[in-house]
This record gives structure tokens, C-alpha cells and sequence, in this order.
């Protein structure tokens, strides 16, 4: 078995948050919209990590699933969701082969957090895309997100501030390679009484826009929009700092 990326990251994914469970309320209105849009009642997310986003479709009514590839991150993840109140079917499963772990046929399948980028080569990407559309029902929807977009592989900063908090601040720290980015995770813990700090690194395929219309129209979806932000202002090249995908099946 490949070793787990996560391994030593998972505890301390969840600082990405203020408090688990707490979600932005535009963040909310999307999937809220969305969902009623598209008559979701049976979702499965295929990178739940530590399950911050199966504790909002589980909020929303939904039907919840949950799918990673990591031990650690699933772990995490029975570990938040009972404190909660929260009870998800959890799954250890690649998302390239989530046909042969699910019977279901799913409303929705939500694939988030620059998650589908782990892949480094398009082909696993379509392999991935692929499966993900064998498990949602005629007229499902699959639904990605990353923070990762035309203007920043564009602009081409070193330096992102993520978190500012008393006592603890995360920064990303950038690398431009040929075909993929390097984001080394640099977290640091200062105080009167903690000087400290821990560093993880991922490496993701660069997709942009473009790259996903032409991915998933060879995986076969349709109906295929893209969104800047949870406001579903459509995705500007120059301009949005994240991007959205919302495809049909």
C-alpha cells in the first residue's frame, strides 16, 4: 500500500478552520441552490478528509456518503463527525475507482478542496472523472472546487498567507514546476512560551479552466459551468481566485 500523504498532516488539517462544523454562510446558499436545482438527495464526497463538508450536506438533509483515499484523513474524520451528532458512512476508496466500492447511484458527487489536482497526469484525471460519473445517476451532478486558478499559475506568487491567528499562523510557500505546483504547508506556533513550526508539502497537476472543459468532455459530461465564487459569479481567467466546476452527467 503507497504510503499515506496525510499521515502526519491530518491533525492538523482542521486548523484550517475556526471550528469544525461552522460553515460560511454563502458557502451554505451555494450547495443549498445548487442542490434544490439539481433534486440532490443521495450525495457522496469523494475526498472528505477530515469531513467538514459531509457535516453541511448532512445539514442540508442530504443523504451523506464519505470517501478518501487516507486513512488518516478518514480517521480524523470518525473522530469529528460523532461530536457533532453526525453519523456518515465512511469509506477508505480512490476516487479513480469508486465504481468498484459503490453500488449507489448518487444525486451528486462533490470532489473539493483542490483534491482531483493530487493526480499528476491527465489521463489519471480523466480515469478519475470517469468513475466519478459511473456512480452518479442520469442527470447527477458532479460539482469540484480549488483554490488553485488561471490568474494565480499566471501571476505566479511565492508567498500566501492562509491563516492569522494569536499564537499560530499558516503560510503557503509556492513552487512553479514544469507541469505541476509544490505547495509547502508552513505552519508556525509563536508565543511567550512556544516557538515552533512544521512543514507539509503536495505537489498538484496545474488544471486550469481550460484543461477541465476539455477533461470532462472526454469523460462524457455536459451541462458544464463554471463559477469564480460561491456566488456563482462566473469564472473570469483574469480576475477569479478560485474556480468552480459544475458538470452534468
Amino acid at each position: 500500500m503507497a504510503q499515506d500523504l496525510y499521515e502526519d498532516f491530518a491533525e492538523r488539517y482542521d486548523l484550517f478552520f475556526d471550528e469544525f462544523g461552522r460553515h460560511d454562510p454563502v458557502y451554505v446558499e451555494f450547495f443549498r441552490t445548487l442542490f434544490a436545482e439539481h433534486q440532490v438527495q443521495r450525495v457522496l464526497d469523494c475526498a472528505c478528509g477530515t469531513g467538514q463538508d459531509l457535516h453541511l450536506f448532512h445539514s442540508l438533509g442530504c443523504e451523506v456518503y464519505g470517501s478518501d483515499i487516507s486513512d488518516a484523513m478518514l480517521t480524523q474524520a470518525r473522530k469529528n463527525l460523532p461530536v457533532c451528532g453526525v453519523n456518515v458512512s465512511l469509506k477508505r476508496a480512490d476516487f479513480r475507482e469508486l465504481h468498484h466500492h459503490f453500488y449507489l447511484q448518487f444525486d451528486a458527487l462533490v470532489c473539493l478542496s483542490t483534491s482531483l489536482p493530487h493526480l499528476l497526469e491527465e489521463a489519471e484525471v480523466v480515469r478519475a472523472l470517469t468513475s466519478m460519473r459511473k456512480v452518479l445517476r442520469d442527470g447527477g451532478i458532479l460539482v469540484l472546487d480549488q483554490g488553485m486558478c488561471d490568474k494565480q499559475l499566471r501571476e505566479r506568487p511565492r508567498f500566501i498567507p492562509v491563516i492569522s491567528r494569536s499564537g499560530f499562523s499558516r503560510l503557503f510557500v509556492m513552487d512553479y514546476l514544469d507541469e505541476t505546483l509544490q505547495i509547502n504547508v508552513l505552519d508556525l506556533w509563536h508565543s511567550e512560551d512556544e516557538q515552533d513550526f512544521k512543514v507539509f508539502s503536495v505537489e498538484y497537476l496545474m488544471i486550469r479552466r481550460d484543461d477541465y472543459e476539455r477533461l470532462l468532455t472526454q469523460a462524457g459530461y455536459r451541462d458544464r459551468h463554471y463559477y469564480g465564487t460561491y456566488r456563482f459569479d462566473p469564472y473570469d481567467e483574469e480576475h477569479s481566485n478560485r474556480l468552480i466546476v459544475v458538470a452534468r452527467k
